[in-house]
């Protein structure tokens, strides 16, 4: 039903509309019935591939702790260097 690239795609878009120092889940940035209807593995898969994105660099985000859940959380910083 979904395509794991779109959704990555779909996802940094969306980070354009978070604040500086926000802190969010890969799936927080999506609509919870959008979120529901994404296959388990696909989910991981998407997981994996934003996490790739910001240890590349590729945008303005961190990765910063893991929720008490093992979900990675992420930050915003308009000012990274």
């Amino acid at each position: 039903m979904y395509e794991v690239n779109e959704l990555l795609e779909e996802a940094m878009k969306e980070t354009d509309n978070l604040e500086d120092g926000e802190v969010f889940l890969v799936k927080d940035l999506f609509k919870g019935y959008v979120w529901n209807r994404i296959a388990v593995k696909d989910r991981l898969l998407l997981g994996t591939l934003f996490l790739n994105a910001v240890h590349r660099g590729m945008c303005n985000l961190y990765a910063i702790e893991k929720t008490s859940s093992h979900q990675q959380q992420y930050r915003k910083n308009i000012n990274r260097t």
